[in-house]
This record gives structure tokens, C-alpha cells and sequence, in this order.
């Protein structure tokens, strides 16, 4: 069972719009395609600086919709999203000291979704560095260590984290050495996701219970973006700001945006949490898969831009 409950409404509007998507995007297929969509009612929960306790806050109960939410899909950097939440809940325990390096990496993987940096993380948190091949005995110690942070969030004995993977680096051209090999011959233990996952780590997150509320607006800080086109008009054809192309472009100015987005050649995606004065704030987390076309950019905006229209009405 999932941690929200599927709502009519909402699923009658989300299927409409991806009905059209698919329409006037045909090389969008439905089944490379996942979305979830959570719609906050008030009392609103979330974004009250860690005002409600974590026992209070899984008493409330959470409308949605999601298709093929529960399918397995190759994240992209979205995976950086359970590398910050893990990163904190080690800080938090004393697990690992405090630097200003560490921090300096965590907010470049997640600010500028730098690979780089998020590789130091994963090794902080893991105990695990990158290098040649090693022999049988070391690298399944190392391999041990480096599902660290699987076995964290299976502790968590949610469902929608059952089927996760989140053991791998991000890379730029690809690993090599002990990496390559951990990845397996056919990639088959490639970072994994669902949109469902990513939905209800980001409400955690967002709701203040993330670790903790102080290390919840840490995070949520650093998943801040602005939507202020001066702020975005330099980087208008770059994918790092992680506003254009995704989610946060299809949103009006007024709008408030908290987002981490995942690309490759092969994957487009943007998990968001968003707020537009006079409508119920929102999460929406969109999935989606195949290769690069000249609309790629314009996908996401549009799902954004449909869904926003909507809100009006919900």
C-alpha cells in the first residue's frame, strides 16, 4: 500500500494530460512514461518548518495519483535526492564528522547536480572509493559497504522502497575498474528508482521529518530554485540550472519551486514540489524515457504547464 490514497479527481485531470502529451508528443511512449502526483489539502503539512512531529505528521491523510508509479526506472541524478537524505541521517547520528568539504560536495551535487561531487559523498557515506578491480575477497567487502545506503532505506520497512537500488555513482562517460564491475555485464545493478519512491522521500523531506526538522530545511534550501528569468536567462540552453527544459519552466513567475532533475541521452525526469499563490501546493514527480528528439526539452514544461492550468480547479 502506498502512502497516499488514489483520488478520482485527480486521476481523471493526470490521465487527461498525459493522454494529450503522448498525443503531441508521439515519441513519448505510454511505457516509458511514469508520473506520481500528490495534492495537499489544507491543513496544510508541509513546508511548516518542522512544525508538526513525525508521529503527528503519517496521521494526515494524502490524496494522488500516479501511473506506473511503482515501475522501475533508471533515475539519473535523481538519485542524489536519497544520497542528501542518507548523507544527513549519518551527520545526525555522528556516524561521520561534520567538514566544510563534505558540505561543500552536498551542496554542489544537489545545487549543480555536479557527478564529481556526489561521488565524495557516496564514498563518505559508504567507506568505499572508486579504483582498479579488486580480488574476490576484498570486493565483496567492498560491495557490502557500498549497499550501506540500500539496506538504510529497507530498514525504513516502507513498500515503496522495496525495490529501489541506490548503490551506484552518477558518472559523466561512465565507470570503470571495481565500479564497472559492480554495475554488472549487463548493468543489471544500475541505480533503480520508481516515481512513487521519489514521491515519498521528497514528502519527508518537505513535511520536516526528513531526519530531522533542522536537517529538512537544510535540504529543503538546497532544492530551492528561482524562477526569476533574469536569474535563469544566462543559462537558457543549459540543462544545469535544472529549471529550464524540466518541470519548473512549464510554472508562472509567482510560483515556488523546490526540485532536484535527473538527464542523460536516454532519461529526462524532474521531481518537484511546488506552491502558486491561490492553489494547493503539490509534489510532482515525472519519469520519463527514450532517446534525445528536438522536443525532449519541451516534454516536462508541458506536463508542468498542464497540471499548474488544472490546480485551479482542484
Amino acid at each position: 500500500m502506498t502512502f497516499f490514497r488514489q483520488d478520482e479527481q485527480l486521476e481523471h485531470i493526470a490521465t487527461a494530460i498525459l493522454e494529450t502529451t503522448w498525443e503531441k508528443y508521439p515519441e513519448l511512449v505510454r511505457d516509458r512514461t511514469a508520473l506520481t502526483w500528490i495534492v495537499y489539502d489544507p491543513p496544510y503539512i508541509v513546508n511548516t518548518g518542522g512544525a508538526i512531529s513525525a508521529e503527528e505528521f503519517w496521521k494526515y491523510p494524502i490524496r494522488g495519483y500516479s501511473y506506473r508509479g511503482m515501475n522501475r526506472i533508471y533515475p539519473a541524478s535523481i538519485v542524489k535526492l536519497f544520497y542528501l537524505v542518507a548523507i544527513h541521517e549519518w551527520l545526525e547520528g555522528g556516524m561521520i564528522p561534520e567538514s566544510e568539504e563534505l558540505h561543500r560536495a552536498i551542496r554542489d551535487a544537489i545545487v549543480d547536480s555536479s557527478n564529481d561531487a556526489t561521488s565524495l559523498v557516496l564514498d563518505v557515506l559508504t567507506g568505499t572509493t572508486s579504483g582498479p578491480e579488486l580480488p574476490p575477497g576484498p570486493f565483496e567487502t567492498w560491495k557490502s559497504q557500498r549497499n550501506i545506503v540500500n539496506r538504510y532505506f529497507q530498514s525504513l520497512g516502507w513498500e515503496e522502497f522495496k525495490t529501489i537500488n541506490v548503490n551506484q555513482k552518477p558518472w559523466s562517460d561512465g565507470p570503470y575498474g571495481r565500479e564497472r564491475a559492480f554495475l554488472g555485464e549487463m548493468m543489471e545493478n544500475r541505480n533503480m528508482l520508481t516515481t512513487n519512491a521519489v514521491a515519498r522521500l521528497l514528502h519527508t523531506i518537505i513535511g520536516g521529518i526528513a531526519v530531522s526538522s533542522a536537517r529538512s530545511q537544510q535540504m529543503m534550501e538546497l532544492l530551492k530554485r528561482s524562477l526569476n528569468p533574469t536569474d535563469l536567462v544566462l543559462a537558457i540552453n543549459d540543462d544545469e540550472n535544472q529549471v529550464t527544459g524540466f518541470l519548473g519552466e512549464g510554472l508562472p513567475e509567482d510560483a515556488k519551486l523546490w526540485s532536484k532533475a535527473g538527464w542523460t541521452s536516454q532519461v529526462r525526469h524532474d521531481a518537484a514540489y511546488i506552491e502558486i499563490p491561490d492553489r494547493k501546493p503539490y509534489l510532482l514527480i515525472v519519469f520519463t524515457e527514450g532517446k534525445a528528439s528536438e522536443n525532449r526539452r519541451e516534454i516536462l514544461p508541458f506536463i508542468s504547464r498542464s497540471l499548474a492550468s488544472a490546480m485551479e480547479n482542484v
